[in-house]
């Protein structure tokens, strides 16, 4: 397929798509009756597709100001044109304009699902997001104030849980940078605002499972454990103070560690 390679022009007036639109009509309906492999096609092709430029562009400025570049959409706007062009049927008795307008537009509608959203999100959702504005816009204007989200729900036929949903995914069709200075003075960014991996974390789980595996030692090893790491006490201490040898002390208090240790495995697993 060949593609025309083509730039927004800067100005258009009125005069001169008034003048241009006898020919551009002209040249798709000759192009539509060259049959696909006459060697004058790809010649009216282009200057067909040329003359039509101007619908393109005007339907592309109706997407201006939504965060995507004027001259991307134009491009966009093209594809669609192209498309029109070389799927538009005379004989279907529908007009080039009546067809290609919502050919480029859905193009256009297509860019902005497929390529805009900073985050991927299901096409559910984003259909979603695009049913809630269109009726948040109806309801302001019959309702007279801000709708509701009840009110919404209603409207398009669905829960006040789906219409949640669609809000929170609108939410991932822009991203901010994370070198956006945030804070009065603006010395912060908001990656500093940012928490990392916390090694404390490891430490509560192994706390929590410390309990549960202390218990499973008999009530001699739990002693002398408790004495040892709570009471800080020396094993010929604890010998003392149990009525057992130190030698004893220290035998009883690796058999209890090895058995916290094997119960503390068995729970990281």
């Amino acid at each position: 397929m060949t593609v025309v390679a083509v730039s927004a022009p800067d100005t258009d007036t009125k005069a001169d798509a008034s003048a241009s639109t006898d020919r551009a009509g002209e040249l798709i309906n000759a192009l539509a009756s060259l049959p696909a492999g006459h060697p004058s096609r790809p010649a009216v092709r282009d200057r067909t597709i040329e003359a039509w430029l101007p619908l393109a562009r005007h339907l592309a400025n109706r997407y201006a100001g939504r965060g995507e570049p004027t001259d991307d959409l134009y491009q966009v706007a093209v594809v669609g044109l192209i498309k029109a062009v070389d799927r538009f049927e005379a004989d279907r008795g529908v007009d080039f304009a009546g067809f290609a307008i919502p050919t480029i537009i859905g193009e256009l509608k297509r860019h902005f699902r497929d390529r805009t959203w900073s985050i991927r999100v299901p096409r559910r959702l984003q259909e979603l997001r695009l049913a809630i504005t269109a009726a948040n816009s109806a309801l302001t204007h019959s309702l007279g104030r801000s709708p509701q989200v009840s009110d919404i729900a209603e409207h398009l036929g669905i829960t006040e849980e789906e219409v949640l949903e669609g809000l929170e995914g609108a939410r991932a069709y822009n991203s901010a940078s994370l070198s956006t200075p945030v804070g009065a003075d603006g010395s912060t960014e908001l990656g500093d605002t940012l928490g990392g991996a916390d090694p404390e974390f490891e430490l509560a789980e192994l706390r929590v499972a410390l309990g549960p595996a202390l218990a499973s030692l008999d009530e001699r090893e739990q002693k002398i454990v408790s004495l040892r790491f709570y009471g800080n006490m020396t094993q010929s201490q604890i010998a003392e103070q149990v009525g057992i040898s130190q030698m004893h002390v220290s035998r009883l208090l690796t058999k209890a560690l090895a058995k916290l240790r094997t119960r503390l495995d068995e729970f990281a697993v």
